[in-house]
């Protein structure tokens, strides 16, 4: 699964179209976004692309280069910082705290607990100045990553979300940032699912709401400010019959912190019950047998380099439809995890789910001068 959002996250398939399609749910939210990051899908969307202020869900990407930093060893969890004054001097103009001071030096996992269960936007700063120095120097990695990933509608100002001109973002663009988080960095993603921290004696709980009311919610991050109204992010994790399924929610500009709680699981709920999850394919299971040419084998195995995951309408599984496009002929010598073709998924009515590629399962080394003379000819008359 990982391998697949990695590889095409960033032309995530828009919603096809289907003879039935599963009507979205009314959303009391300025834009939304539902993506089933198992199969790359988008589900559902409102003004998806339309700029707005993210608030604190910009701290998912001061989190995400926080985390390459730690993967990297330029950082360690238990790396003491200090806390400048420029961090320090958040708790002037927003509540959002975790309330450190210059006198302190937090441990990097104290201050991203800071960050991720509290939205402290003091911790946002020391870390950021603790990856690169200056919260300038971070923000230029911030908006380096997002031109990166082919982000057309994010431009970050600052680490913490608070409004500043010019600092933008878009539902489409913030599930990219999130779903990134999940699949490059799964073993800080714990982080997303403490319900409450204690800092200096201070407790503060999580104000994701359907932590304590979902079990399969597992993150990720809520934002507010009065420009950018109540915003959440929301990952959850189910079990099915086929295997496991993560959507992730977007709602920006909701009116209360339990609108965006209830706008995001009324979501989360439909994207789970009127859409089925299916694995079509096995990563290194074999597709097909084909010919070579010039080998020492006769046929190479062909297979999806991947495991082969859809999302359709509930009930329009049996109405899918596949295509194995290759590369003709084959020709030794061929190595293993060759790409030698294309997979592609369609619905009923013809609209592209998934492309993957189709590679060699098993190499077939060069045949010896006959065999290749003697597939030349055959070759040549064919």
């Amino acid at each position: 699964m990982k391998l697949i959002v990695r590889t095409l996250l960033l032309c995530a398939l828009a919603l096809p179209a289907w003879a039935q399609a599963p009507q979205p749910p009314e959303v009391a939210a300025r834009q939304y976004l539902l993506f089933d990051v198992s199969s790359n899908q988008i589900l559902a969307e409102r003004e998806a692309d339309t700029q707005a202020e993210p608030a604190s869900l910009t701290k998912l990407m001061t989190a995400y280069l926080v985390f390459n930093a730690l993967k990297e060893k330029r950082l360690t969890l238990q790396q003491e910082l200090p806390v400048s004054q420029r961090a320090w001097a958040e708790r002037k103009g927003d509540p959002s705290l975790m309330f450190i001071d210059t006198t302190m030096r937090p441990k990097v996992d104290e201050l991203l607990h800071g960050m991720i269960v509290q939205s402290g936007n003091d911790a946002s700063v020391a870390l950021a100045e603790g990856v690169s120095g200056t919260v300038e120097q971070f923000v230029e990695l911030m908006n380096r990553q997002a031109k990166a990933w082919g982000l057309k509608n994010t431009q970050f100002k600052n680490v913490t979300g608070m409004s500043e001109p010019g600092h933008y973002s878009s539902a489409r663009d913030l599930s990219v940032i999130a779903a990134h988080l999940i699949l490059d960095h799964a073993e800080y993603y714990g982080y997303y699912k403490v319900r409450e921290y204690t800092y200096n004696k201070i407790k503060q709980g999580n104000r994701n709401l359907l932590l304590a009311r979902d079990p399969s919610v597992d993150g990720l991050k809520t934002g507010y400010t009065e420009a950018a109204g109540y915003c959440l992010i929301t990952s959850a994790l189910r079990d099915f019959p086929n295997g496991k399924r993560r959507l992730l929610s977007v709602v920006l500009g909701t009116a209360s912190k339990e609108a965006r709680a209830n706008e995001s699981q009324k979501l989360l709920n439909w994207g789970f019950s009127a859409w089925d999850g299916l694995r079509l394919y096995e990563g290194g299971k074999t597709l097909a047998e084909v010919e070579v040419w010039k080998g020492q084998a006769k046929k190479a195995k062909l297979g999806a380099a991947q495991p082969v995951f859809v999302t359709v309408p509930r009930g329009e599984g049996a109405k899918l439809q596949t295509e194995l496009k290759r590369t003709d002929p084959l020709i030794a010598p061929l190595q293993k995890g060759q790409r030698v073709g294309t997979l592609t998924v369609k619905s009923a009515a013809g609209a592209p789910l998934a492309e993957l590629p189709v590679v060699v399962q098993e190499a077939v080394p060069e045949a010896g001068l006959f065999g290749r003379l003697w597939d030349a000819m055959r070759l040549w008359i064919k």
